[in-house]
């Protein structure tokens, strides 16, 4: 009966951990792609509020 009880136990705890697991992964999905209109504005994005600067114009040389 006890092995039953903690095989019971185990697949709860497994369930839950999944459960965050996949919740912590669509968390981290809306923090890099806000929604369009969402008040939230990540950290990096405050901060970042010029345009990054391009490669420069001319090819670069090719490895010999």
């Amino acid at each position: 009966m006890k092995y039953m009880l903690s095989l019971y136990l185990l697949g709860v705890i497994l369930t839950l951990l999944s459960i965050f697991v996949r919740l912590m992964e669509s968390l981290e999905g809306l923090l890099e792609n806000p929604l369009p209109g969402s008040p939230w504005i990540v950290r990096g994005q405050l901060a970042n509020t010029e345009p990054p600067k391009g490669l420069p114009d001319h090819p670069s040389r090719g490895v010999q």
